[in-house]
């Protein structure tokens, strides 16, 4: 699925990938299609750069843990994707943050979920002044 891209996002993309193409080694992608680059030449003594080019709108809450490791340098390289070593039996695929969107969570009683929630024992009532 395709998600739609604004025309300010096309625009800078044109500079990025221009500056990509010069200056970025892929260093690979995740399920998600986002593409990681990393510095061709780092000069001696500083860090290399390190990015990504999102695939869609950017949004940083897109970008898996496996590869949030390695761009903020916690890893020297990135940690393989799927793999059982680092993977629990407790957690749950990774979702880049859904707030705002068709499928966000809302909870029984929100106004946008039917606006009707179950009634609690011992619940609310209302303060009325007297």
């Amino acid at each position: 699925m395709s998600e739609p891209i604004s025309l300010f996002t096309k625009l800078a993309n044109i500079h990025i990938r221009y500056v990509t193409w010069r200056r970025g080694a892929k260093v690979g992608s995740d399920r998600f299609g986002n593409v990681y680059y990393r510095s061709k030449d780092t000069k001696a003594g500083t860090r290399e750069r390190r990015w990504v080019l999102y695939a869609g709108e950017p949004d940083a809450s897109k970008i898996p843990p496996e590869w949030h490791s390695w761009l903020h340098h916690t890893t020297k390289d990135p940690l393989p994707e799927g793999s059982s070593a680092f993977h629990k039996p407790w957690q749950k695929e990774h979702l880049p943050n859904l707030s705002g969107t068709v499928q966000a969570y809302r909870p029984p009683g929100h106004v946008l979920a039917g606006g009707k929630r179950v009634p609690a024992t011992g619940d609310y009532e209302p303060w009325t002044p007297s």
